[in-house]
């Protein structure tokens, strides 16, 4: 089963943002959920296995530029999760066709994402997905 987030998920979808990105508190990924429940243009689709939240993705409208695309605003998969046990079985498949459909409703004619460069996994399951390259970049920055 899937559904959209909403406030009385935000414990659950906040669980697993912290296993995708252990770099943050629980407390951060709950505040950081509310705005994004509560804001029109930014979405929380959540993945269930009986009653157990087990994926997510987090997806959002960006109105500036957004690689490869020609269009605005652009609907952009921010975060895509599904826990390991739950993994290869379409799960992430359809989290990503309801963010699709979801920015499809928003006015969206485009969906992007990214990954790091050197995460193959990533990148082999965006290729699966339906997405194709746009480009390859390295970012650098340094310290003024």
């Amino acid at each position: 089963m899937l559904k959209e987030a909403t406030l009385s998920d935000i414990n659950e979808a906040a669980h697993l943002a912290l296993l995708l990105w252990p770099g943050q508190s629980l407390e951060e990924f709950i505040k950081e959920i509310t705005n994004l429940i509560i804001q029109h243009d930014a979405t929380i689709m959540l993945a269930y296995h009986n009653t157990e939240a087990i994926g997510f993705a987090q997806c959002q409208l960006r109105y500036d530029y957004v690689e490869g695309t020609s269009s605005s605003p652009v609907g952009y998969l921010e975060g895509l999760y599904v826990k390991e046990a739950f993994r290869k079985q379409g799960y992430a498949k359809k989290l990503v066709n309801a963010c699709e459909i979801w920015a499809k409703k928003k006015g969206c004619h485009e969906f992007a994402s990214d990954c790091e460069l050197e995460n193959e996994v990533s990148l082999a399951l965006h290729y699966k997905l339906g997405f194709s390259e746009a480009n390859r970049i390295i970012c650098f920055n340094k310290m003024l």
